[in-house]
């Protein structure tokens, strides 16, 4: 998969930013948040994960960038089943946020639907947010400050579309503060690199290295999805099982 591309935000209501610069080309923005930026669109998740950029909120900070993904994999009947999706979006404010405690903060919102029966676990909302705080960890990343829930729906169908089978979804929304970089460390980027080609801007002093949470949260998705692990380093990684039938893209 190609690197992806994306969409610069300076959360105003326009393009332009200070000064007249334009800030959805990328003009203007700081330095700190153009490398974590470059640190994103470098990844090369693994092939059942497609990444595709997106619209930013506005207002939730000065500076933003987002990305969407989805999890799919091929069927018996030759069409890609999506098996989960979420939203990824890197917030920046330079003066720093009191909430944050830094000037960078990550938000997700991922989702799945799983097997109905699964719902009656109570450990499974435990269990979800530890594959993300899981996956942070695998990666060897410094953050601080997570917050967020886990919510899970089942869904029961009567009437006209009674003859559907129940459902259950899972929703994690979550937000993390990524610890900057204090300096180059000659080789790190490449151990966190989830592909190779992520390029060297997660070793800019001052930026987090954003390219291993991005990678760190493909991790998330590919386990939420009931995926097997991509490589033996994680081969006591328990995932969730596969769905039941295909649900056509």
């Amino acid at each position: 998969m190609a690197a992806v591309q994306g969409h610069l935000s300076n959360g105003a209501d326009g393009a332009d930013g200070p000064d007249g610069a334009d800030m959805a080309d990328g003009d203007g923005t700081p330095p700190a948040f153009r490398h974590a930026v470059a640190g994103l669109c470098a990844v090369r998740p693994r092939p059942e994960v497609e990444l595709s950029p997106t619209p930013p909120p506005r207002r939730l900070a000065p500076f933003s960038y987002a990305l969407e993904a989805v999890v799919a994999a091929d069927t018996a009947e030759d069409e890609d089943e999506e098996l989960a999706e979420g939203r990824l979006i890197l917030l920046h404010d330079p003066a720093g946020h009191e909430s944050w405690r830094g000037t960078f903060r990550l938000v997700t919102l991922v989702h799945a639907d799983l097997e109905p029966e699964m719902a009656a676990d109570p450990l499974l909302p435990e269990v979800c947010w530890s594959w993300l705080t899981g996956a942070l960890e695998a990666r060897g990343v410094s953050y601080r400050r997570p917050s967020g829930t886990v919510t899970r729906a089942s869904s029961h169908y009567f009437g006209g579309i009674g003859e559907r089978e129940p459902s259950t979804r899972i929703e994690i929304r979550a937000s993390w503060t990524p610890e900057e970089v204090p300096g180059a460390e000659p080789g790190r980027a490449e151990r966190l690199r989830p592909e190779r080609g992520a390029g060297p801007a997660a070793e800019a002093a001052g930026v987090p290295d954003t390219a291993a949470h991005l990678a760190a949260w493909c991790d998330l998705l590919c386990q939420i999805a009931g995926l097997p692990p991509a490589g033996a380093a994680e081969a006591g990684v328990v995932s969730l099982p596969q769905r039941r039938g295909p649900q056509p893209r």
